[in-house]
C-alpha cells in the first residue's frame, strides 16, 4: 500500500496535463465545483474558490484552538478523557500537515506556472 496521500497521487498528473497545455481540460471540472445557484462566470468561481480555502483554514485553525484548550484542561487536571484528547491532538496534528502540503504543492504549481515561456 502506498503512503502517498490522494492530493499527492492527482498533482504530479494534473502539473504533466498543465505544463502539456491541456489547463482547459483541467479547469473544466473546477467550473463544476462552483457554488449551485446562485454565481455565475470567472469571478464567482474564483471566489468559491477563495470562499472554500477559507473555510478549510478556519476548521483547521479551530481544530488547533480545540486541541490547546484540551491540553490546557489536561494541564490543570480537568480532563475526563485522555484518549479523545490525544485523538483530537492527533487528528489537528494531520489537519495542519495537510494544509501545509497542499499550500506547498500550490506554490510548487504557481512557481511552474510562472517558470513558463509565453
Amino acid at each position: 500500500m502506498s503512503s502517498m496521500t490522494p492530493i499527492e497521487l492527482v498533482l504530479p498528473a494534473v502539473s504533466a496535463q498543465l505544463q502539456a497545455g491541456n489547463a482547459a481540460e483541467y479547469l473544466a471540472p473546477t467550473q463544476a465545483l462552483r457554488w449551485a445557484g446562485d454565481v455565475t462566470g470567472v469571478n464567482a468561481s474564483s471566489a468559491s474558490f477563495g470562499a472554500l480555502v477559507s473555510q478549510g483554514l478556519t476548521q483547521i485553525n479551530q481544530q488547533l484552538t480545540d486541541s490547546q484548550v484540551d491540553l490546557q484542561r489536561l494541564a490543570v487536571g480537568d480532563a475526563q478523557n485522555l484518549h479523545q484528547i490525544m485523538i483530537g491532538l492527533e487528528e489537528s496534528r494531520l489537519s495542519f500537515q495537510l494544509m501545509l502540503q497542499v499550500r506547498n504543492r500550490l506554490l510548487e504549481a504557481y512557481q511552474d506556472v510562472m517558470k513558463m515561456q509565453i
